[in-house]
Formats: structure tokens, C-alpha cells, sequence
């Protein structure tokens, strides 16, 4: 008998549902352009890596490095589970496959806080960097990116991916403007990179370990979206080898992006003690005069609308496979799963994202949720580390992407982002929790009553391709 917790698309789907298909028509380069655009490196190195530095001093570099290579690690359990699961529902296919249904829901339950909280929080930061230009409000200007993002991400996938690049270009060229400022105002050597400092109650003070490990969670995080790539595994042609490209490509550009202008920021201020207070915005004034300035907080306010875009797009594909896999009442599913008549977009699924966000951004103090964001971040990738365990001892029904040196990094993502969560705020904690609870309770008394026909995760890699006319 055929295991009902991943079926294939023909066993699984209904005829009405059977019509409504992603075409794969991406191929690896597109795709990198678009999961790039999500890791968003310009909105990291602004936003993001001014936080750290302030915190970390100048060992904000070996924080970022060490948050890269646990990345590294989460990319492996990412790309061997997402070449066996090419499935637009991303994490809650993949862990639905390997340790259950029950756990699959779980991690689409923690998932669905991203989907929800994180857009709109970038999309608040909009009105922030276009304050040397106009005066906006910060709530209206939040709500009114989340609802381009939204009409944007209606258009065919391929469109954006055109879209967004362009965007994706202005965003490098602002890293390349820092970075060659940054070489042509040097104040010290690549030995402050070795031998860090932070400031302390005492002034400067070495850079320690401890204060490393205690930054370990913001500098994984500072390179995240990477897992864009299993979401859009549904449109990506011949998934089975080219997810696990884009995963790492994407990782390893967007690492570049942000890790190099960090370096010469560092060695590039006035004071090692200049980072706990100042940004780049403020370091590019000084280096380049105001006009420069203006022109780089113009760019970071187009890499936050080119994240929000990738976002909602992703968010609105993985809502859509919910809804295929039967998550919900039938009359929900039949909406979320129809596609738009000329772009063949899950729209409806989109706008169920992207109005929401709006309303969120523009009535909604919802930044105060990103500390549960880091925390549910930092559980799913533990989940997905405990699938890459278990998946070996599956039998090998298609031929997927294998890690090399199995099982090291899967253990080492949950070591090191499991220590991240039990020493995050116990506030955050609890709401996790609470979420957990209700998401189990969800399944318990609804999709585990009739388990052949609720929850029943497709797997539509396995069909034959649509036609690659026009694909990258």
C-alpha cells in the first residue's frame, strides 16, 4: 500500500486540483537570482550587520564568518532534502516525508509565523532610509510596499525573477560603493580581523569566545533566505540536481555580498569603538559626502522592497501547496489553489499573504514579534537538521543530493542552533510553545481524523517537466 504522508501528484491530487500545477520553468541561474534577492545582502550588511557590529566590535567578522559556516551546514540538510522533496511547501514537505505527518504540520505551523510577521517587519524599514529625500509615515509606507510586493509577486515567476535582479544589481553596486570606501580610508591592518576588540564598561576589551557564541543566532541569521530555493523547487527544472545548486550558489554569493564590506568597515572607521554606535549610512557620509549618502540609503529602501517582493512570492507558494496537500476546509483548499489565468500564479494564495502583511504593517506594532521570529527561524532549521538524519535510513526512492560527511552537519546545526533557542528570551520561549500547542491540537482533532484524505503532502517532481520554451 501506498503511504499516504507523501503520495505523488497523480495519486494524491483530484482532477480539479490536477489542472492546478506550477510550471518548472526556472532554471538554476533565475532561480540563484531570486533566492539572492530573498537573502536580500544589501538589506543584511545595512540593517542587519550594524546590529552585530555594535554588539561584537570588530569580531562582528568572525561572528558573520562562524554564522556562514553553520549556514554551510543547514544548506547541506536544505539541499539533500529538498532534491528528494521538490515541493513548494519547502520545510513541512520535506519533515512530513522523513518523521511524520504530525511533525511535517508542526513545522509548517512555525513556518507560518514567517510567512506572516517577517514581510511586513522589513517592509516597515522603507520609510526609514528615504527620510533624507521625503518624510513619510512609517506605517502607511510599510503597508503600501507589502501591497506592491504582493501585486508584483501575482506576475509570472520569471517576471519577477526580472524584476527583482535588476533590483539585486543596485543592491551589489551599493556593497561595491562601501566596500571601495571602506579600502581608500583604511585605519588599521588585517590583524584587528585576528585579534578583535569590543567595547566594554572599560573601553576596549579582546573579543572572546563567549561573546562569539552569544552572537552565534543574529550572525546565522544575517545570511538566511537561503531556503528560498526549496520553496521554488516545484519551478525549477530537473529539481533533483539543480536545487541543491541554487541552495549553496545563493549562500555563497550572498556570503560574499555582505562579508567583504563588513571587513573593510571594520578596518576602515576612525575607532574600533565608532562601530557600537554608528551604521553605514552614517560611515558612508563620512567617506563619500552626503550626496553618496542619500544614494546608498536609496539603495538599501530597493533591496527591502526587492526582499518583501521574493518573500511574499515564496510565502504565497507555500500557503498554495498547504492548501494542495489539504491542510484545510475543502471550500479553502479549492480557493488557495487557483492559479491566474495568464501568469499561472497562485494568486489568491499570494493576496492571502500580502493583505494581511499590509494590514499587519499598518495597524500592527509587529516588529515587537521578532524575537518569536528568530526563535521559530532557529527550531525549523533544527527540525529540518533531524530529518537529515533520519532520511539515510529511508530507502532511496529517487536519486537525490547527498551530503558529504554525513552525519556532521546535521549534528552540528542542532547543537549549535538548539543552543541558540535555550538561550533566547523566555518570553519568546513561551510564545513558541503556545504555538506548538495549538498547532498540535490543530492536527490531533482535524487532519489526524481522516489521515488518507487531510494532509496528504504531494510530491509533483516526479511529473513530466512543462515545455522550457523562454527558461533561463
Amino acid at each position: 500500500m501506498t503511504d499516504p504522508m507523501l503520495l505523488s501528484a497523480d495519486e494524491a491530487v483530484t482532477p480539479i486540483e490536477a489542472e492546478r500545477k506550477l510550471a518548472r520553468v526556472l532554471g538554476p541561474g533565475t532561480a540563484v537570482l531570486l533566492v539572492l534577492s530573498c537573502i536580500t545582502p544589501a538589506s543584511s550588511l545595512f540593517i542587519i550587520v550594524p546590529e552585530v557590529l555594535a554588539s561584537q566590535g570588530s569580531g562582528a567578522v568572525l561572528t558573520i564568518i562562524a554564522g556562514i559556516l553553520v549556514s554551510v551546514a543547514v544548506c547541506a540538510c536544505y539541499a539533500e532534502l529538498g532534491t528528494r522533496t521538490a515541493s513548494s511547501g519547502g520545510e513541512y514537505a520535506m519533515v512530513a516525508q522523513t518523521l511524520g505527518k504530525a511533525a511535517g504540520w508542526l513545522t509548517f505551523a512555525l513556518a507560518a509565523i514567517q510567512l506572516w510577521v517577517i514581510p511586513p517587519i522589513i517592509a516597515l524599514g522603507t520609510a526609514d532610509y528615504l527620510s533624507d529625500i521625503v518624510h513619510l509615515p512609517r506605517a502607511a509606507t510599510g503597508a503600501v510596499v507589502m501591497l506592491i510586493s504582493t501585486a508584483t509577486a501575482i506576475l509570472d515567476v520569471k517576471s519577477n525573477a526580472f524584476v527583482t535582479g535588476i533590483f539585486l544589481g543596485l543592491e551589489i553596486v551599493a556593497a561595491i560603493v562601501v566596500t571601495v570606501l571602506g579600502l581608500t580610508h583604511l585605519h588599521r591592518g588585517p590583524g584587528e580581523l585576528i585579534s578583535p576588540h569590543v567595547v566594554g564598561a572599560h573601553g576596549l576589551e579582546p573579543f572572546t569566545i563567549a561573546m562569539l557564541v552569544s552572537g552565534l543566532a543574529v550572525g546565522t541569521f544575517v545570511v538566511s533566505g537561503f531556503n528560498t530555493a526549496a520553496y521554488l523547487a516545484e519551478e525549477v527544472i530537473e529539481p533533483r540536481r539543480n536545487v541543491a545548486r541554487v541552495i549553496f550558489a545563493s549562500l555563497g554569493l550572498g556570503a560574499l555580498v555582505i562579508l567583504v564590506p563588513t571587513i573593510t568597515t571594520v578596518l576602515a572607521v576612525g575607532d574600533v569603538g565608532d562601530l557600537a554606535t554608528g551604521n553605514f549610512s552614517e560611515f558612508v557620509h563620512e567617506w563619500g559626502g552626503h550626496g553618496l549618502g542619500v544614494a546608498i540609503n536609496v539603495a538599501i529602501a530597493i533591496a527591502i522592497l526587492n526582499a518583501v517582493i521574493v518573500m511574499v512570492l515564496q510565502n504565497g507558494r507555500v500557503v498554495f501547496a498547504s492548501a494542495r496537500d489539504r491542510c484545510w476546509p475543502a471550500v479553502v483548499n479549492e480557493t488557495l489553489t487557483r492559479l491566474h489565468p495568464r501568469f499561472g500564479t497562485p494568486w489568491l494564495a499570494t493576496l492571502a499573504v500580502g493583505v494581511p502583511g499590509a494590514v499587519l504593517a499598518y495597524a500592527v506594532n509587529i516588529e515587537s514579534l521578532l524575537g518569536i521570529t528568530s526563535v521559530v527561524l532557529a527550531v525549523m532549521y533544527v527540525m529540518v537538521a533531524i530529518a537529515s538524519l533520519k532520511v539515510r535510513r529511508m530507502p532511496a526512492t529517487v536519486a537525490s543530493w547527498r551530503m558529504p560527511w554525513w552525519p556532521v552537519a546535521p549534528v552540528l546545526v542542532i547543537v549549535a542552533v538548539g543552543y541558540a533557542v535555550f538561550s533566547s528570551a523566555r518570553s519568546d520561549l513561551l510564545a513558541t510553545a503556545v504555538l506548538v500547542l495549538l498547532a498540535l491540537a490543530y492536527y490531533a482533532f482535524y487532519l489526524a481524523r481522516r489521515p488518507h484524505d487531510r494532509f496528504v503532502v504531494v510530491d509533483p517532481a516526479d511529473e513530466p517537466a512543462e515545455p522550457a520554451v523562454g527558461s533561463a
